[in-house]
């Protein structure tokens, strides 16, 4: 087969062109492309998130500790009401008759105490005209002026004489017992009948009102009865979150916080941690449920200022928040100022062959196009940014992403080159 002229032009041109492809192109190798930024120094705010509810700092469960029909209810949900107003009227009927019973048994108790006392007078005076009349028979006795039978006689009506007067000496002490019991009575039965009557204990806000006029409540002194209402102080408003085992050795007393309430989406509000759980919210009577997760209450005040200016519009509300709010808190644990920083997603780990393979804590720097393994030590950390305490200077470029490369592929000494995204900004 003979080849034309034409045809060897084509394909010294077609051959020409690949040698060209191959040295333009054959030999360059795509290197990792790689996130980096600077090393910087920041304030960095430690924070411990949760959520909860608002609730009032105080308030107290309004119980019936006497059963009954409420009569009088002269309070509504939502009014202010001062210490010693009256908030429920039950139906004293039933306490008034108690009473009554009971001061008569008291009063019939002091009638018989009275008749012991009288009946030991008398038994004190047969005991004496029996003791001298002792005395005579003895004395004619040894004289022989007697019989032994009339002596046995005196003795007898002697000694019935002083177990009468004993006896009746028992019997005021009885009736003194039985005083007693039946002032005891009546303190109860008046106890009773004073409880009828239900006043505020504090000063604050009917935030709650479970029962309405006409309705029966049950109660008993010894254990709490019905709720009738709730009466909270609405002037410090708290939030009560569950923080996770592993964060809630972070957090202190005192502690200042950053509060987002879902009804104020633009505001943020202070608050302070006032009070910890010292045991785990799933611990129960008989031990610890193991399958359920183990949070620890955290009480956080909301602070006055923060929320003053809602209530310039309304002199007249107490609080901007109602109990059962939503609330999400950020507490500032930690704080360092300018401290060396990079972005979380920078720190990894590698295993560290000198050190029987166990892992190190570290970051990757980019330098002359090559990623280079480096130790560090961390501190603190926020959302975004973690302290670097030692390993690092201000100014070295750290290699932040992608997460895949920094987090398993990406080993010391490789090339690397700064993604276009990054070198356009």
């Amino acid at each position: 087969m003979k080849f034309t002229k034409k045809f060897w032009i084509i394909l010294g041109l077609a051959i020409a062109a690949l040698l060209v492809a191959a040295k333009f192109y054959g030999g360059k190798v795509d290197l990792p492309q790689v996130d980096v930024e600077n090393v910087q120094l920041r304030d960095i705010v430690e924070r411990v998130s949760a959520s909860g509810k608002i609730q009032p700092e105080v308030e107290v469960n309004i119980t019936a500790q006497v059963s009954g029909q409420i009569t009088a209810l002269p309070v509504k949900e939502g009014d202010a009401v001062k210490a010693g107003d009256l908030l429920v009227q039950i139906n004293p009927d039933l306490y008034e008759a108690a009473l009554n019973r009971a001061e008569a048994a008291l009063n019939s108790a002091r009638s018989n105490l009275a008749s012991a006392r009288a009946q030991s007078n008398q038994a004190d005076a047969q005991f004496f005209a029996a003791s001298r009349s002792w005395e005579r028979t003895q004395q004619l006795h040894a004289n022989g002026v007697i019989s032994q039978a009339d002596f046995d006689a005196a003795e007898a009506n002697f000694r019935t004489a002083d177990a009468t007067q004993k006896s009746a000496q028992e019997t005021i002490r009885s009736a003194e017992f039985a005083i007693s019991s039946a002032s005891a009575s009546v303190q109860e039965a008046r106890d009773n009948l004073s409880r009828t009557t239900l006043t505020a204990p504090q000063s604050g806000t009917v935030t709650a009102l479970v029962k309405e006029i006409g309705e029966s409540v049950q109660g008993n002194g010894f254990t709490a009865g019905e709720v009738v209402m709730k009466v909270s102080d609405l002037s410090t408003m708290e939030v009560n979150v569950e923080v996770n085992e592993s964060d809630i050795v972070r957090v202190g007393l005192g502690d200042m916080a950053e509060i987002e309430v879902d009804a104020y989406l633009n505001d943020v509000f202070s608050g302070m941690v006032t009070e910890i759980g010292n045991t785990a919210l799933n611990a129960g009577l008989n031990g610890f449920s193991m399958d359920q997760v183990t949070n620890f209450s955290v009480k956080v005040r909301l602070l006055q200022e923060s929320y003053a200016h809602l209530l310039a519009a309304d002199s007249s509300t107490i609080s901007p928040f109602r109990p059962g709010m939503s609330a999400k808190v950020d507490i500032l644990t930690r704080e360092e100022n300018q401290a060396v920083s990079i972005p979380i997603q920078a720190v990894t780990t590698r295993e560290n062959d000198d050190d029987d393979g166990e892992s190190v804590l570290g970051v990757f720097l980019l330098i002359d196009g090559k990623a280079t393994w480096t130790p560090v030590t961390s501190g603190i950390q926020d959302n975004r940014n973690i302290v670097i305490s030692s390993g690092l200077d201000t100014g070295a470029v750290v290699i932040t992403g992608p997460y895949e490369q920094v987090s398993r592929s990406l080993e010391d000494q490789d090339a690397a080159e700064i993604s276009p995204e990054e070198t356009e900004d």
